[in-house]
């Protein structure tokens, strides 16, 4: 018989992740228990929504991957606590909504930072357009300590995805932003204090046009992230533009079919992995729920 209801009855609702450090239960077991037991209730917070995988056939699934969303977005509590799991779900959803602000803010910051120590920096106001996009602009940003790809260092969470769109500016005017972004990236990384990774591209407008043929996975990429994508600093004229472009190629029509898929992938696996009697095989489903890097290539 499991211990995890009469773990919740004495210590009362729990996330995920407290729920696999209190049992010593791996994830998927702690979470297909707490998904088949009457005795207990969940809530999970916040939203799904597409993210974009070459491991996936037809590269759509949805984020956070089902582990995650257990161990992070997930309340558990016993039967009768209904009451309790609210309250704790709404903290929870709070608490995930300031860190998505902050590192939002922190972004604007050190673009704006970036843009003013530049000696062209009005010219970026002008004739460019940053975007911030991922998990941000959802509300669903993480503060879960990760290893940055590149270098290993810890970093907190989610990543800052950044998307810099020019309009006719020269390598004279955009060489030398990057320069100073790459430090300001490098710096936000090493600080301990800060500990965030930006994760930036910087593009021109005819790149744009030409990734929304949407005929290939970079480019779907690309697509889905102007598409999700909010105005972070420069022009507004040009954000528009670049919105009105995305409407115009059809692309909120493609995102939705590939958004059905993703969710109707979800449930299938969500079905299959519950009737499992042991661990996720290695393949797909085991895709769609172990969490190996809750992050995407920016195109």
């Amino acid at each position: 018989m499991s211990a995890l209801p009469g773990i919740l009855r004495r210590r009362g609702p729990l996330i995920g992740k407290d729920v696999v450090n209190l049992s010593g239960l791996d994830s998927f077991t702690a979470w297909r228990e707490c998904s088949c037991s009457d005795q207990l209730r969940r809530r999970i917070v916040g939203r799904r929504y597409l993210r974009l995988d070459r491991r996936v056939k037809g590269y759509a699934r949805l984020s956070p991957s089902i582990m995650r969303e257990f161990l992070n977005y997930t309340v558990v509590g016993s039967a009768g606590t209904e009451e309790q799991i609210d309250q704790l779900a709404g903290r929870l959803a709070a608490g995930i909504h300031l860190i998505s602000r902050r590192k939002k803010e922190l972004a604007r910051e050190a673009i704006c930072r970036t843009v003013e120590s530049c000696e062209k920096g009005p010219l970026l106001g002008e004739q460019a357009c940053i975007i911030i996009a991922g998990d941000v602009v959802y509300g669903m940003a993480h503060d879960e300590s990760r290893p940055e790809p590149s270098t290993g260092e810890l970093v907190r969470g989610s990543d800052l995805d950044v998307i810099i769109v020019a309009d006719g500016l020269p390598p004279e005017v955009l060489t030398p932003f990057d320069e100073l972004l790459y430090r300001e990236k490098h710096s936000l990384l090493l600080n301990p204090a800060a500990r965030e990774e930006i994760d930036y591209v910087i593009k021109d407008l005819q790149t744009v046009q030409e990734q929304l043929k949407f005929d290939n996975f970079r480019a779907m990429v690309a697509c889905k992230i102007l598409e999700e994508g909010e105005f972070l600093y420069g022009s507004r004229p040009l954000y528009r533009r670049i919105k009105k472009l995305i409407e115009e190629a059809g692309i909120p029509e493609k995102l939705d079919r590939l958004r059905q898929k993703a969710q109707s992938g979800r449930l299938a696996a969500e079905k299959k992995l519950l009737a499992l009697a042991g661990s996720p095989p290695a393949d797909e489903l085991a895709t769609l729920f172990y969490t190996t890097e809750e992050r995407e290539e920016i195109f």
